[in-house]
């Protein structure tokens, strides 16, 4: 099917968001659900960032190509660099031939083995999961990510908020693992995408917090081409400074809602305008 981002020209203030998960990742809908919604707020251009899932790409933007809304191809990849978390938007690459496949293979292998074992773990120490099937239904039933064992936890009464849950998988074993910054951003370019660091600015989670002189440093061992200027969790403060950086850098910014689809956590509406550099440099115009 045709990309409908092939020769899209957007005017200033069309709505786009170009940060948001689906439950492929750790979102709560569904990629159907999810691009029903989007259509009936009226959209006019998103792109579906799941965590280290290049492979659901295609069929997602064939899926809202049916309802007229372009889904421009996109990935939130888990990353460290220097022992620093800092999980980068990858933007613009074709989805179905692309060198970040192998990249995101390779951690999310690590990710569903290291899940399994947690799980493993629980169960010895007594955990029990009678309705497992029924909780991991979006999943066919089945473990598929990290945050499955606290869900589980979770729903069977074990742990009363996600903290907890976190802490209790965390002492069963659970490891954040995530690729290497600079060889995926290497395999972005050759992708023929551009990298931008997400949410930059976040601090809670054992997120880094990436201040001007951080960004420096990165920039001086990894030629990322931006950040996410615009995010929820960025305060006023933090947006200006992070304008600056990107008006002394000439540096691409990336407007998004880190969407999950929970409350709290919903698609947002950015103007076009606000992200005319990077919409361009992946070939959207915006006039």
């Amino acid at each position: 099917m045709t990309r409908l981002t092939s020769q899209l020209t957007l005017v200033p203030d069309a709505s786009i968001d170009l940060h948001m998960h689906t439950n492929y990742s750790d979102g709560r809908w569904s990629a159907e659900q999810m691009i029903d919604y989007l259509v009936a707020q009226g959209y006019d251009l998103v792109s579906v960032t799941d965590h280290d899932r290049v492979d659901k790409v295609a069929s997602i933007q064939d899926l809202a190509a049916e309802k007229n809304l372009p889904v421009l191809s996109g990935v939130e990849m888990s990353t460290e660099w220097n022992g620093n978390m800092g999980h980068v938007l990858c933007y613009g690459f074709d989805p179905e031939h692309n060198y970040l496949s192998a990249v995101t293979e390779k951690v999310v292998r690590k990710q569903l083995e290291n899940t399994h074992e947690v799980h493993d773990e629980l169960l010895r120490r007594g955990y029990a999961f009678p309705s497992e099937e029924q909780v991991l239904a979006e999943n066919d039933g089945k473990l598929r990510r990290p945050s499955d064992n606290g869900r589980l936890l979770r729903e069977h009464g074990y742990a009363g908020d996600w903290q907890t849950a976190l802490r209790m998988i965390r002492e069963a074993g659970f490891r954040t693992i995530m690729a290497d910054m600079a060889e995926t951003v290497d395999a972005a370019h050759r992708s023929g995408a551009v990298c931008l660091i997400a949410h930059p600015g976040r601090r809670e989670h054992g997120f880094t917090f990436y201040d001007p002189p951080l960004l420096d440093q990165v920039r001086a061992e990894i030629p990322l081409d931006g950040i996410e200027v615009y995010h929820p969790y960025h305060s006023r403060e933090i947006v200006e400074a992070y304008l600056e950086y990107v008006r002394k850098h000439n540096l691409l910014l990336s407007t998004g809602s880190d969407s999950h689809c929970i409350p709290g956590r919903m698609p947002i509406k950015y103007r076009a305008e606000t992200s005319r550099q990077l919409l361009e440099r992946v070939g959207i115009e915006v006039g």
